[in-house]
């Protein structure tokens, strides 16, 4: 045999597989450190109290990532003490303490900070200058109104993302529900380019929906795209 592979074979170590360059009662050392970490995050969880535990806006998720790099580093890395990771906490939620309540006193710093809810959809139809503004594909949004039983933008009186990344919505009644643009999965695969047949029709880039006569070509009058769908007048379903 080769004097090199001899030679890789007798450096393979299941310990160090299993334990790195540390020894086996490392393995205790290691539980106790959980344990000391884990008991930190709880006590810095319940300072920081239910707003750091409900869905995160940016700047709550920010401090999380804080503290579980701050707290998973000395779990289990030896040369990681648990003192410097214990003053990286405090300064931590002593930063989270100070800017939520400057949060509180100033409104503007809060919405630099935080963000301000931004309206997606207006009686039926989409925003599209918020819109375009938001990281939120058009796909991904029809899914999160079709999680909320929404079939057609026409059930929509508005639809606002939060600071936090959820979906506000506030339905027309029953009764006022309007003709919109379809959202269910497959429903834009057929556009078209002109309006053969009188009815109800939707734009598929803004929502913009309205009666029309059958037309050689039709273009939105509040984007000036020409791409339609039928309308649907659909009740949410409850």
């Amino acid at each position: 045999m080769r004097p090199h592979l001899l030679q890789a074979q007798n450096s393979f170590s299941w310990k160090e597989v299993l334990l790195g360059k540390e020894d086996w009662v490392f393995l205790g050392e290691t539980a106790l450190r959980t344990v000391i970490m884990f008991t930190i995050i709880m006590i810095a969880l319940r300072i920081l109290g239910k707003r750091g535990v409900k869905q995160l806006s940016v700047f709550e998720l920010v401090v999380i990532i804080g503290l579980g790099s701050a707290a998973g580093d000395p779990m289990f890395y030896k040369d990681v003490g648990i003192l410097p990771s214990l003053a990286v906490f405090t300064l931590v939620i002593g930063m989270y303490t100070t800017i939520t309540y400057l949060i509180g006193k100033h409104k503007k710093f809060e919405q630099m900070v935080e963000g301000k809810p931004i309206c997606l959809i207006k009686n039926g139809a989409f925003s599209i200058e918020n819109f375009r503004k938001e990281t939120l594909g058009e796909d991904e949004f029809f899914a999160e109104l079709r999680l909320q039983s929404v079939s057609q933008l026409g059930q929509i009186e508005q639809a606002i993302v939060e600071v936090n990344g959820s979906i506000s919505i506030f339905y027309y009644p029953d009764e006022e529900v309007k003709y919109g643009l379809p959202i269910m999965p497959g429903s834009l695969d057929q556009s078209l380019d002109r309006i053969d047949r009188e009815g109800h029709y939707s734009c598929t880039f803004c929502g913009h929906t309205q009666y029309w006569q059958a037309a050689d070509h039709t273009s939105c009058p509040d984007c000036r795209k020409n791409k339609w769908v039928p309308s649907s007048n659909k009740k949410r379903i409850r």
